[in-house]
C-alpha cells in the first residue's frame, strides 16, 4: 500500500531515486484526460462517484481521486488525445514492469549456443561424430551453429561445404530446424539450428 500522502506535498514524499519513466501526478498538466483501469470499479466504490471507464475526465478530479486513494495518476499514453492515465501506485506499477523486463531477458539469455565446425574435407567419422552432439545439444534445447572453415585455397570448395551443411541440416530434420539456408559469412559458411521445441512456438 502507498504512504500516506499528505495534502499540497502529493508528489514530493515520492520516493525520487527511481528514474523518471512517466509522468506522475502534478507533472500531467493537460486540462482532460481519458481514465483506463480494471481497478475503476474498485475506485468508484470507495470514492463514491460513479466513473465509466475510457471516458475524459478533468484532470483535477482524477488527480483528487487518486489522492484519496493514496495511489498516483500515471500517464501512460502521452501522445493520445487526450493522454491516457491510470490510478494505480506508481512505484508498485514500476517495480511489476521491471520484474517483468527481466524475467523476458533471463528467458532470452538461457538460449544457449552451441558450435560444430566443419572442414570440407571432412570424412564420413568426424561427421557422424559431430552429428551426435549435434542431436544431444537440440535435445538439451540448445541451439547449433553449423560452419564449414575454409582456410587458404580451400575456399574454391564452397560447393562441397554447402552440401556438407544440407546434408547435416537433414539429417538433424527430426531434431531441429534451420533459421536459414547455409549462407557464407567471410571464409566460413553457417547455418543455425534451432531445436524443434523452440521452432514449433
Amino acid at each position: 500500500m502507498a504512504k500516506k500522502i499528505e495534502k499540497g506535498n502529493f508528489r514530493n514524499n515520492r520516493d525520487q531515486q527511481d528514474e523518471q519513466e512517466y509522468r506522475v501526478n502534478d507533472q500531467i498538466r493537460v486540462p482532460e484526460v481519458r481514465l483506463v483501469g480494471e481497478n475503476l470499479p474498485e475506485i468508484a466504490e470507495k470514492v463514491g462517484e460513479p466513473i465509466e471507464p475510457g471516458l475524459v475526465h478533468s484532470t483535477r478530479a482524477v488527480r483528487k481521486w487518486a489522492e484519496m486513494l493514496e495511489l498516483d495518476v500515471v500517464e501512460i499514453s502521452p501522445n493520445a488525445k487526450p493522454p491516457v492515465v491510470k490510478i494505480i501506485d506508481y512505484r508498485k506499477f514500476l517495480y511489476d514492469k521491471r520484474k517483468k523486463e527481466k524475467e523476458i531477458k533471463a528467458k532470452a539469455q538461457k538460449t544457449v549456443i552451441k558450435e560444430v565446425r566443419f572442414g570440407p574435407n571432412t570424412d564420413e567419422h568426424d561427421f557422424e561424430f559431430k552429428l551426435r552432439h549435434a542431436k544431444s545439444f537440440l535435445e538439451e534445447g540448445s541451439k547449433v551453429k553449423a560452419y564449414v572453415n575454409f582456410k587458404g585455397r580451400t575456399i574454391v570448395f564452397k560447393d562441397r561445404g554447402e552440401l556438407l551443411l544440407l546434408r547435416f541440416l537433414k539429417e538433424l530434420d527430426e531434431f531441429g530446424a534451420p533459421e536459414s539456408l547455409p549462407k557464407l559469412e567471410g571464409r566460413r559458411m553457417i547455418v543455425v539450428i534451432q531445436p524443434k521445441k523452440m521452432a514449433k512456438k
